[in-house]
């Protein structure tokens, strides 16, 4: 087994409490997790609204508590119908805050309760172009040079989101988990958008395929690897729920996976510091 320590890595995606869900850790023991294995940044998400105020007390535990700054963490907001949908005052609000992250509709998105059988999801586009609000919204992700996040979006719509994002001068834009079922973005249309659009692949440990049960996505994140290489891709975990390993242990074994199969240290590094670092706008 290869050993890769954590030191200095980036996660973007993890779920911790209070949430509706149960979650394996609470905001302050996800903190000293990451602190424990020598993070340099974990950004916690909530389908159901903010996360930004969250982190700012944790950081401000952090600082009191410990007197260093080697760790911090950082929040956004989801535009789920917890804070409106696409609501481009929640949105302003959250960035003012201290957001870095603007994630798209998750479990509320048009997409994911049409592929559920529901209906009633929040549209996004419409004739191939940006919903109105959706518009405001991401020339509020370019004023306040924060990173767009595609969410569970359909295909199709995250090719029109991407484009129209890049066309305005967005350049930190983060994909999903697009190997997740309701994102269903195929190698091939992975590919396409990192070539037309240079985003940020983001493949993490494992996805939720209902009952409770997760399927593991180390050997599909292998293969993208090996297929695209590195520059766009980053290694995360949308870590949190219980059924799944603890987040600091998800990522040693994603990192340990790839490292096993011969993907190089430098490379290694670059999807789990360097690219994460871009993407989230931090040094």
């Amino acid at each position: 087994m290869s050993t890769n320590n954590l030191e200095g890595i980036v996660e973007l995606h993890v779920h911790s409490a209070p949430d509706i869900r149960e979650r394996a850790y609470s905001d302050l023991e996800l903190s000293d997790a990451a602190r424990s294995v020598g993070a340099k940044a974990v950004v916690i998400k909530s389908h159901h609204g903010t996360t930004m105020n969250r982190a700012f007390l944790v950081n401000e535990y952090n600082r009191k508590v410990y007197n260093e700054k080697k760790f911090t963490m950082y929040g956004g907001i989801v535009l789920n119908y917890a804070v409106g949908g696409l609501n481009p005052v929640a949105v302003e609000t959250a960035l003012k805050l201290g957001a870095k992250i603007v994630w798209l509709p998750t479990i509320h998105a048009d997409n994911q309760l049409e592929k559920l059988g529901k209906s009633g999801g929040i549209v996004c586009v419409k004739n191939n172009e940006p919903v109105e609000k959706l518009k405001e919204i991401l020339a509020l992700v370019k004023k306040y040079d924060v990173t767009l996040a595609t969410g569970h979006l359909s295909a199709d719509d995250i090719f029109v989101v991407a484009r129209h994002a890049k066309n305005m001068g967005i350049n930190k834009i983060v994909i999903n988990h697009p190997e997740f079922w309701v994102v269903g973005l195929s190698t091939q249309q992975q590919a396409a958008l990192v070539r037309e659009y240079d985003v940020y692949l983001e493949r993490c440990y494992a996805q939720p395929m209902g009952g409770g049960k997760y399927k593991s996505n180390l050997e599909d994140n292998y293969n993208l690897v090996n297929e695209l290489g590195p520059d766009n891709i980053i290694i995360n975990t949308d870590g949190g729920q219980v059924e799944n390993p603890h987040w600091e242990v998800a990522f040693q074994q994603s990192i340990d996976y790839l490292a096993d199969k011969g993907i190089s240290p430098e490379d290694i590094y670059k999807m789990t510091r360097t690219n994460p670092a871009k993407a989230l706008g931090i040094n």
